[in-house]
């Protein structure tokens, strides 16, 4: 198998001169060898995993130690307000991420990313002072949280047509979901440790780890290798719904691009404060720092077990009703949060979070190429991706305040449950667009991009 380094115009070039949409060069039978797009899955994957030390998650487990580091003095309150500014600066790294993709390719993105993301994770430990620390979270949610993240979803997405996206969406988070539970872990050994410490380790996995693995592994689609997608020759001698696709304003007027965006975005909202001060919540129940550990691997372990599940249901529902019901789900799993006083009650709220967390991130991952293509998908998924950042910043935020104002944490909870369950109703009805109603072939649309940007 021969691979070659290229960026978006060469590929779309490289495509124009092969048949119907057949790959640039010659390959064997797909049937004889494995298909490449099964490691970008678990490269993509690993990169999502990479994007911790920007992640509520990531900074979840070091967040008690932080507040309690004389180098800040910074309370609760004044810290949810930091990483509020820093999630929405952020947020703005997702749209010239997704625009960076489609024109020079994922392989040179993920890795630039990744070098930036580890640097600034170093420099991190070195900081002292509150505007140094509000600059060092910024770019951490900005290269982690937002691009990365960008990156590692389209990876998916650029490989796999819409008939097997479902599957691939769902073996990528299951091994997604392995690797934050063996970080969840992992943080558990140093739950005592200096924060310094932890983020020290994060920055050397990034840039000797996860920087070299990238440059080597990736490359941007099964064209510029020789292969079909999917490893079939049949999506590219026949019409497919991914010889289509649309542009980012086209997929902004569909109103299932906002019931998507705006639930997944809850959901977001709700992860992001519930993980930031879920320690926190649960000694307002009366629990312990280690109930806190085992919530968190519970969690990501019921969501483990459910993924490949939900990938066969979203491949045989409508993934508008799937979304719907999950939503309600997380609706009754908040309800119950601020009734939870046993530890089988927090196992019943485990359980209930993971499984409505599997669902909506598997229907997430694979709504947008389904939906709206391949064309220019890195524009769309950017977008999607800034609408959650956006709702993840809130969350801490939101929390923080009602606890300060009420003493509880419980008011918000069942605040949000409210507006779930209204996005729930919405997405059982919204229409779902296809790529070919777009109307464009995906190789005018890239030819057309590249002569814009050039």
């Amino acid at each position: 198998m021969t691979f070659i380094s290229s960026d978006g115009a060469r590929e779309s070039a490289a495509s124009e001169q092969s048949p119907r949409g057949a790959p640039a060069h010659t390959a064997p039978s797909p049937r004889k060898r494995f298909y490449y797009g099964w490691t970008i899955v678990a490269l993509a994957a690993a990169a999502m995993v990479a994007t911790l030390p920007g992640r509520t998650h990531g900074l979840g487990m070091i967040t008690e130690r932080l507040l309690n580091d004389p180098a800040f003095h910074i309370d609760r309150v004044s810290y949810a307000d930091l990483n509020l500014w820093a999630t929405l600066l952020g947020a703005a790294f997702c749209l010239p991420c997704g625009r960076l993709i489609d024109r020079y390719g994922l392989r040179t993105v993920l890795t630039g990313t990744v070098l930036c993301l580890g640097v600034v994770v170093l420099a991190m430990t070195r900081l002292t002072g509150v505007v140094m620390l509000f600059v060092a979270i910024a770019l951490t949610r900005g290269f982690g949280q937002s691009a990365l993240s960008v990156v590692s979803i389209t990876m998916v997405g650029k490989w796999f047509s819409s008939r097997k996206l479902s599957l691939a969406m769902a073996a990528y988070a299951v091994l997604m979901s392995l690797g934050f539970i063996g970080a969840a872990l992992w943080g558990k050994e140093y739950a005592a440790a200096d924060w310094r410490v932890v983020w020290s380790a994060m920055g050397l996995l990034l840039l000797f780890g996860m920087a070299p693995l990238g440059w080597l592994l990736t490359r941007n689609s099964p064209e510029q290798c020789g292969l079909f997608l999917d490893g079939e020759e049949s999506n590219n001698t026949s019409t497919s719904s991914d010889a289509v696709g649309h542009t980012l304003v086209q997929a902004l007027r569909t109103p299932a691009f906002w019931v998507f965006g705006l639930a997944v975005s809850m959901y977001g909202l709700i992860a992001s404060g519930v993980s930031l001060f879920n320690e926190s919540i649960l000694v307002e129940r009366g629990f312990t720092v280690e109930v806190y550990y085992n919530m968190l691997a519970l969690t990501t372990a019921v969501a483990l077990l459910a993924k490949f599940p939900i990938g066969w249901l979203v491949q045989r529902m409508p993934i508008g009703r799937t979304l719907s019901v999950a939503m309600f789900v997380l609706a009754a799993s908040l309800c119950w949060l601020p009734r939870v006083e046993t530890q089988p009650q927090v196992v019943l709220y485990a359980v209930g979070m993971g499984l409505s967390g599997a669902a909506i991130t598997v229907i997430f991952f694979t709504f947008w190429g389904r939906a709206y293509g391949r064309a220019h998908l890195g524009r769309i998924q950017g977008a999607a991706q800034m609408l959650t950042v956006f709702a993840s910043a809130l969350g801490p935020k939101m929390l923080a305040e009602c606890q300060a104002r009420t003493g509880s944490y419980s008011l918000i909870f069942y605040t949000m449950a409210v507006v779930v369950s209204a996005l729930a109703t919405w997405a059982f009805f919204v229409p779902i667009p296809r790529p070919e109603e777009a109307g464009q072939p995906a190789l005018v649309l890239n030819a057309l991009s590249v002569t814009q940007e050039t």
